[in-house]
């Protein structure tokens, strides 16, 4: 008789990774977390010690001499207190985000720090510089609220709703308002992490792993993301 999930002692995180709640290797991502969080310090440190001004590397919306600040936005910061406000944001989010493993995670990051980035250059109003990593830590948690739907993961839901309950107050952060704010890389973040999200859950529903040896059956296999 076939065994089932179930019966071999395997959940559903375990037989589809893009279905965990946390990382499989806790340490392996804590410091993974860690090191970018630290990357992110150690920009601002140089940044302070040196003569130049990093934060006109940011995104200079529609202009062509600014576009390749959507490659280095994320990772400048106006000043300490900016950067201090995202770090707790960043650390937990980006922690949480890799638990279906760190390649996965680097996927989902590219493809908010891409379109975070490219919506802030198209669509933010011209004459300012937009600069920080709050555009990530708003696609991650978004990211994070979604995924279980997409998934179809009753865990992810219950982690979501945690999640909610704690920093559902930032999502207000993608509406105009707060002058200094880019609520365009706040909104455009979040929606490339909705867009993450959906991509993980199709690309983990179109490749179903073949099952084991002699079986025939289908598995569900590792959720990726097609991009």
């Amino acid at each position: 008789m076939p065994i089932g999930p179930a019966q071999s002692g395997k959940t559903p995180e375990t037989t589809n990774p893009a279905k965990r709640i946390v990382p499989a290797n806790p340490k392996a991502a804590g410091v993974v977390a860690l090191a970018f969080t630290v990357l992110l310090y150690l920009v601002e440190l140089v940044d302070r010690i040196l003569p130049g001004n990093f934060e006109q590397g940011g995104i200079a919306p529609r202009s062509l001499s600014g576009i390749d600040g959507i490659a280095w936005a994320p990772i400048l910061h106006g000043e300490w207190s900016h950067l201090v406000s995202n770090t707790v944001p960043v650390l937990v989010f980006g922690f949480l985000a890799m638990a279906a493993g760190i390649g996965q995670w680097l996927a989902v990051t590219a493809t908010i720090w891409i379109v975070g980035g490219l919506g802030v250059w198209l669509m933010a109003p011209p004459g300012a510089v937009h600069i920080g990593a709050s555009g990530l830590a708003f696609g991650w948690l978004a990211y994070l609220l979604v995924r279980g739907i997409f998934n179809r993961s009753i865990g992810q839901l219950v982690v979501a709703v945690v999640l909610f309950g704690i920093w559902g107050g930032m999502l207000w952060g993608v509406f105009p308002g707060q002058p200094g704010i880019s609520w365009q890389g706040h909104l455009f973040g979040a929606l490339g992490g909705v867009l993450a999200a959906w991509l993980v859950g199709r690309s983990g529903r179109a490749k179903p792993a073949k099952g084991p040896a002699g079986t025939g059956g289908p598995a569900s296999a590792p959720g990726s993301l097609g991009v």
